[in-house]
């Protein structure tokens, strides 16, 4: 029996796994995308503080 016929591949908890685990990655890559753009934005400008 080779690997790719193994029963596991026939189980819908592997692929619920394996789903989820994909969606975690691209949402972590997507996060880490939005925080970099976040922190190479420029500052935004001060209002003078005149008191």
């Amino acid at each position: 029996m080779s690997l790719l016929e193994a029963p596991i591949w026939r189980d819908s908890g592997t692929w619920i796994v394996l789903g989820v685990s994909l969606l975690t990655i691209v949402v972590a890559v997507v996060m880490h995308q939005v925080i970099r753009r976040v922190l190479r934005a420029p500052p935004p400008d001060e209002p003078d503080k005149n008191d």
